[in-house]
This record gives structure tokens, sequence and C-alpha cells, in this order.
């Protein structure tokens, strides 16, 4: 009787061998109508992006002076590609820094000196998980609330360390993209100016501070200005 358990338990554990996977094996299910029962899925390395695919360098030439912004093309794709595009139409070019806060943030890339807003491509997605954070120096998008992929042509730059704007507020974050790597003195310097109502607007400087010029930078140039990082 002895001898018979303890060949049903060896049988049993053949069994149960058989049917085993192990995990470099990374076997996946089927489609519905394949015959395959299993099909091997090999893990290629994902090739690293070299510096110039991975960031972005704009300098923003305004009435105080200028920014200099390194975008974030590796962790904010969609986000990049959409101020480049802004940028290479001339878009910001006139435009105005409308919202100033002295202890939040200032806002720009949709109003011209007249406050008249001006006509923008569709909203795009919001890229408010990518693991940056609303830190001052920051540049993030803009949006209506309660609608995440409204972004369009706003942008904002963080003058203060604002990581309750990364939680989900409406439903989602706001989207950093990248961050000034030389001109916080001219960012801070138009943080403070003067401000009032015009209109149905708030926060709006007494004295337009107009974005006078957007220009994406070559590699070449932002490394001559010193704007890329020792670590990339």
């Amino acid at each position: 009787m002895k001898t018979f358990a303890v060949g049903v338990v060896a049988l049993m554990v053949l069994v149960f061998a058989a049917f085993a996977v192990k995990p470099e094996q990374g076997l996946v299910a089927q489609p519905e109508g394949e015959t395959e029962v299993t099909k091997q899925v090999e893990s290629e390395p994902k090739a690293e992006k070299s510096d110039e695919e991975r960031f972005v360098y704009i300098q923003m030439k305004t009435s105080k002076g200028d920014i200099f912004i390194e975008l974030n093309n590796e962790l904010a794709p969609i986000s990049t590609a959409n101020f480049v595009r802004y940028t290479e139409e001339e878009y910001y070019d006139g435009t105005i820094f409308h919202r100033v806060i002295s202890n939040f943030m200032i806002q720009g890339g949709g109003f011209d000196k007249d406050m008249k807003k001006k006509e923008t491509h569709e909203g795009i997605e919001n890229e408010w998980k990518n693991g940056l954070s609303n830190k001052r120096g920051t540049i993030a998008m803009a949006r209506l609330g309660g609608q995440a992929n409204s972004g369009t042509s706003q942008f904002f730059i963080n003058v203060a360390d604002n990581g309750f704007l990364d939680t989900p507020r409406d439903g989602s974050g706001y989207a950093v993209f990248g961050k000034v790597v030389k001109g916080m003195d001219i960012v801070d310097a138009i943080r403070v100016v003067q401000t009032t109502n015009k209109g149905s607007y708030g926060d709006v400087p007494v004295e337009p501070v107009v974005i006078e010029k957007v220009t994406v930078l070559e590699q070449a140039k932002a490394e001559e200005l010193g704007l890329v990082e020792a670590d990339g």
C-alpha cells in the first residue's frame, strides 16, 4: 500500500512539472483562432536616444531678457513636439506672458499684447504621468480645468515648487515637459511685475511682457552656450 502511494505522488509531480512555465520563457496567451499553444516572446533591448534626441533646446527672447529652456523629448515627447511645432510656425513671436502670480508661476503663449486670444491647433494628450515634477524652474502645459487633454499652445513656468500640480486635482495633473537651464533671473524679474485685471482676465501685467522670438537651437549652439548638462 505504501509503495502504491509513493507511486501516485511521483506521477503527480511529473504531471505538474510538464505544465510548469519557466519565467524566462515569456509565454503569452494566443488570440482566439490560432492553433499555436504557446508563443515565445523575445525581448529586444531598447536603443538609447542620443542627447540630440533626448533634449531640445529653446531660446525665448522676451522684453525682459532671454530665457533658455531644455525640453525633455525622452519623457515628454508629445508636449515637446507640440512646443516645437508652435515655435517653428513662429506662433509664439509677439505673444505675451498674460498671467503672472509671483509665488506660483508665469503663464504665456496664447495672447497678443491686446489680450486677443490666438487660434490654436487641437489639444494634445496630457503627459502628466511622465515622472517629471512641477518644481521651480520647470515648464509645463497649461490646460482647461476638468479637461485633461485640452493643452495647446499655452505653457507656464513654475517660480516655486508646486508639487500639488503633479496630482490629479480634476482627474489629471499638469504635465511638465522641460526646465529652464539659463535665465531664471529673467523669470524672477517677470514674476514680480505689477499686475492688474483686464476685462475678464486677472493677474495680467500692467506693462506687457512680450515674448519677442522663440527659436529651436542647434545642438552645437546649445553646447556653445553651456546649456547642455554634463550628464546629458
